[in-house]
């Protein structure tokens, strides 16, 4: 397997202590809501997201700040970024890359595409090709690219965080189960209130905020910080409490396909960052809770109504089957913290 090297600083495997690791989390959560104002919990969710090496989906009507936040925190962190414009025309080749062939060394030599980079913003990933789409599966899953049967390794860390528009509006494709289950949560941005669209006309009517968005963690740091999730403890019973979800999905009634053990295992893995993001170095039933809505809403498909002609259960309707079944899930009593 070959690597392609990327400006990035040396990554360290040390465990950032519990006050560095808090310092920089409020440096990076500072930093994008110079941009991103009256949305707290999209950004901490993206910050999560990052933290625990998934990818995040973004999905919203556009202007209401999908890109910009993607923008922001790419820029927030010291490390490449590659942006993708999603549109019916894109290639798979224009993501991952092409082997040309060099007439002075008269052998093909990759040209490596978009996707070598730490943090790639797919922006409305679901105006391209399902074709186009799948050309991100691999990264996505086992960060490495294959382009004519050699395979390159992709830096780490690496983040795809991708926006998209509702399915109803023209132009979009809806992204396949596959892809969809590749992301570790999917939020929505919503609409700002009065006050915060009220200061955005008067912040941004001669300058743009992006434009003094600065690094405040380095690449080294992000892969500390990254360690440092990895580090807080998730008792046997919390595990078996995400479990417990992921298997009431699979066999709820209103539930035509259910989670994933990949979707469980990322909901662990979120839970972890939300943990170390609340200053905890363990993981609460209470996380688990709060993330089952973001982890496992995208990747569940609701069953038809009997009785109904085509209609399904709308994305609402899903996050509402999610919580009764986390209501429904009997708590571990020794699921409370570390032994």
């Amino acid at each position: 397997m070959e690597s392609l090297p990327l400006n990035l600083d040396a990554t360290s495997d040390g465990v950032l202590s519990h006050d560095e690791f808090y310092a920089r989390t409020r440096l990076v959560l500072r930093e994008i809501e110079t941009v991103i104002d009256g949305k707290r919990e999209a950004v901490e969710m993206a910050l999560t997201v990052l933290l625990a090496e998934g990818h995040l989906l973004i999905e919203d009507v556009p202007g209401v700040g999908k890109t910009m936040l993607a923008r922001t925190l790419a820029r927030s962190v010291d490390c490449t970024v590659s942006r993708i414009q999603f549109t019916p025309d894109l290639l798979p080749a224009d993501i991952t890359g092409v082997s040309i062939y060099n007439q002075v060394e008269q052998e093909f030599e990759f040209k490596p595409g978009p996707v070598f980079a730490n943090i790639i913003i797919g922006d409305e990933i679901n105006r391209a090709s399902p074709k186009t789409q799948s050309a991100l599966l691999e990264a996505m899953e086992e960060r490495q690219v294959t382009v004519d049967g050699r395979t390159y390794s992709l830096a780490r860390p690496f983040l795809v965080i991708a926006t998209q528009n509702p399915i109803e509006m023209e132009g979009t494709y809806p992204l396949p189960e596959a892809q969809r289950d590749r992301f570790m949560a999917r939020i929505s941005m919503g609409y700002p209130d009065a006050a915060a669209e009220l200061e955005m006309l008067r912040d941004r009517d001669t300058v743009s905020p992006l434009d003094a968005v600065r690094a405040v963690v380095t690449g080294g740091e992000l892969a500390a910080m990254i360690a440092s999730v990895r580090s807080v403890f998730a008792s046997r019973a919390v595990e078996q409490y995400a479990v417990a979800i992921a298997q009431a999905t699979r066999v709820d009634r209103d539930l035509r396909l259910g989670a994933s053990p990949r979707a469980t295992l990322q909901l662990v893995r979120a839970a972890k960052a939300r943990a170390a993001l609340d200053g905890r170095e363990f993981v609460l039933p209470d996380d688990i809770d709060a993330l089952a809505v973001p982890v496992l809403g995208h990747r569940l498909i609701p069953a038809r109504r009997v009785g109904a002609s085509s209609s399904v259960l709308s994305g609402s309707s899903v996050a509402d089957i999610i919580s009764r079944i986390v209501a429904e899930t009997p708590v571990p009593l020794s699921a409370a913290g570390p032994a």
